[in-house]
């Protein structure tokens, strides 16, 4: 696929299946991840793969994370939140957790740090479309949970920017909206 057509067609594929990227595929996935614009070449982020048994463990990480959370809720409503947290892995073959590795710099704020982290996501998702793997990045509040972040190990000064979910597309993909550049874009004039 040509670089602009990846750039211009990329759309998030939410029903993914069985095969996860293979080896040759995620290489070329985590190169572009590490070809992000990096302010002082301090490569703030990191990853972690989830696949196999991992998923599960990963949801049952994610169910105890609601569990604290909703400690007080009745049990029906609580039940299906579990439930529901547990399945959230479960819904690709293979998870990339992108970690942002916020660094004490004079030069580079954390805010750039982590936008840098981004990027590298967005890389991923790139070229995972570029080579036909399905993916989607996902956030929500449990990337936002010191539970959840101490379970899989993060340190201090580390924070999950999400969780890119990958596989092959199941069904056909969806066009993205046409967009106007002209409603984003004004020229300032000082």
């Amino acid at each position: 696929m040509e670089a602009l057509d990846a750039l211009l067609k990329r759309v998030s594929v939410t029903r993914l299946e069985e095969p996860a990227p293979d080896a040759a595929q995620r290489e070329a996935i985590f190169r572009a991840a590490l070809r992000a614009p990096d302010h002082g070449q301090l490569r703030p982020w990191r990853f972690l793969s989830v696949e196999g048994e991992a998923r599960e463990a990963l949801g049952e990480l994610f169910a105890r994370a609601v569990a604290e959370k909703q400690a007080d809720a009745e049990p029906a409503v609580l039940e299906k939140a579990l439930a529901k947290a547990r399945a959230m892995p479960l819904r690709a073959p293979l998870l990339v957790v992108v970690i942002a590795c916020v660094q004490a710099h004079p030069k580079v704020p954390a805010q750039e740090q982590r936008l840098a982290a981004g990027c590298a996501a967005h890389g991923m998702l790139l070229a995972a479309h570029a080579q036909g793997v399905g993916a989607v990045w996902r956030s929500g509040e449990l990337s936002y949970d010191a539970r959840v972040e101490a379970g899989l190990g993060l340190a201090e000064n580390e924070e999950i920017v999400g969780f890119l979910y990958m596989g092959t597309p199941s069904g056909e993909l969806r066009t993205p909206p046409a967009l106007d550049p002209a409603d984003f874009v004004t020229a300032w004039r000082g």
